[in-house]
C-alpha cells in the first residue's frame, strides 16, 4: 500500500469512528413523552420519564426488557423532569402540569430496585418548577428552577432545600452540571447563556455570551460542556470546550445536527463515551394543559440515538 492509500484509509477510518452512531428501538408506550433521560454504567441500563404518565421505565441499553421502574404517580412522582444517577441512587424531579398548579418534588430511588429512599419539595410559596440537577461528587446537589432566578441546593450536610443563588444572572435557567473536581457550577440560563458559578464563593465568573443561550439539557464531559440547543436557526447538539482551569469557555462545536429524524431531543445522558438521546420524544404532539395527545394518530416507535462523542 502506497503512502496516499493509506493516507486515504487512516481519514476514512477515523471519519466513520467520529461519526459512529446506531438507533436504539424502544418498547414502551407511545404516548410516554419522555423528558428525562439517564443511564448506569454499571448494569447498562437506560431510564426515561414520562411527562404524560407521571411514572419512570427502564430498559437494557440495547431497548430490551421494557418496563416501569415506578408505576404512575407511585411515592407522589410528578410529571418527569430532569434526573441523574451516583451511586446507587436515582435522582428525579418532577413537575406538576399544567404549570400553573406550581407542585415540585426531587424523588431518590434505589436504582437497582426502585425502592423509595426520600423526596424532597420546596416549602416556599413563590411560584417554582424544577427542572434539572447535578449531584457533585461530594454528596451535594444543585437543582435549576427554570421560571425564576433560583438555583437549590441539598448539602450533603443539611439534607434540607434551600436557595443557593438568586439573580437575574442565571434567569430561566435549564441544564446544568459541575465541574469533576467540584469547584465549579455550569448553568444554561434560556436567556443569558451559560453561566460559570465558583460554587466556593457563589459568584459568577464568566461573562454573559448571547451565543449560548436557548440551551436544554447539558453534561460535563472532559473539560467541555456537551448541551442540547433549542435556538430557532441552530439547532443541534453542541460541545462548548473550556479553558484549562475550567472557567471560561474557548470554542463551541456542533457534534450533532438536527435533521427530519432528530426533533426536539430535550434532555440526553452520556455513557462510556456515548450519547444517549431521545430522537422522538414527541413533545410537540403533547398537550400539556390537558395531559392529552393532539394526534394519537401521529404517535410512533422511540428511538435512542447512540453518538460517539470522539
Amino acid at each position: 500500500m502506497n503512502r496516499f492509500s493509506f493516507f486515504c484509509l487512516f481519514v476514512l477510518v477515523i471519519s466513520c469512528s467520529k461519526n459512529e452512531k446506531e438507533l436504539i428501538t424502544l418498547g414502551f408506550e407511545k404516548d410516554l413523552i419522555p423528558e428525562g433521560i439517564t443511564t448506569d454504567p454499571q448494569t447498562q441500563t437506560i431510564y426515561l420519564n414520562s411527562l404524560r404518565h407521571s411514572k419512570i421505565v427502564k430498559c437494557n441499553v440495547d431497548g430490551s426488557k421494557p418496563s416501569d421502574f415506578i408505576t404512575s404517580g407511585q411515592y407522589n412522582y410528578l410529571p418527569g423532569f430532569g434526573m441523574t444517577i451516583k451511586g446507587d441512587t436515582l435522582f428525579a424531579l418532577g413537575n406538576s402540569l399544567p404549570k400553573h398548579n406550581s407542585k415540585s418534588i426531587l424523588l431518590l430511588l434505589n436504582k437497582n430496585t426502585g425502592a423509595f429512599i426520600k423526596s424532597y419539595t420546596p416549602s416556599d410559596t413563590t411560584f417554582k418548577y424544577l427542572n434539572d440537577l447535578v449531584v457533585c461528587k461530594n454528596g451535594d446537589i444543585y437543582i435549576t428552577d427554570s421560571e425564576n432566578n433560583k438555583i437549590y441546593t441539598i448539602q450533603h450536610d443539611k439534607d434540607s432545600l434551600e436557595v443557593f443563588l438568586d439573580t437575574e444572572e442565571v434567569k430561566n435557567s435549564n441544564g446544568i452540571t459541575a465541574s469533576d473536581d467540584g469547584k465549579y457550577l455550569y448553568i444554561a440560563s434560556m436567556r443569558v447563556g451559560i453561566r460559570i458559578v465558583d460554587i466556593s464563593t457563589k459568584k459568577i465568573i464568566n461573562e454573559q455570551n448571547l451565543d449560548y443561550t436557548v440551551i436544554d439539557g447539558m453534561k460535563y464531559y472532559k473539560n467541555s460542556l456537551i448541551a442540547v440547543r433549542e435556538l430557532k436557526d441552530d439547532k443541534g447538539v453542541f460541545r462548548f470546550f473550556l479553558s484549562e482551569d475550567g472557567t471560561s469557555i474557548i470554542r463551541k462545536e456542533k457534534i450533532i445536527s438536527y435533521d427530519e429524524n432528530l426533533q426536539s431531543p430535550t434532555t440526553f445522558s452520556i455513557m462510556d463515551g456515548y450519547i444517549y438521546v431521545v430522537v422522538n420524544t414527541q413533545i410537540g404532539n403533547f398537550n400539556d394543559q390537558t395531559n392529552q395527545i393532539i394526534d394519537e394518530g401521529k404517535l410512533k416507535t422511540y428511538q435512542i440515538m447512540k453518538f460517539k462523542i470522539e
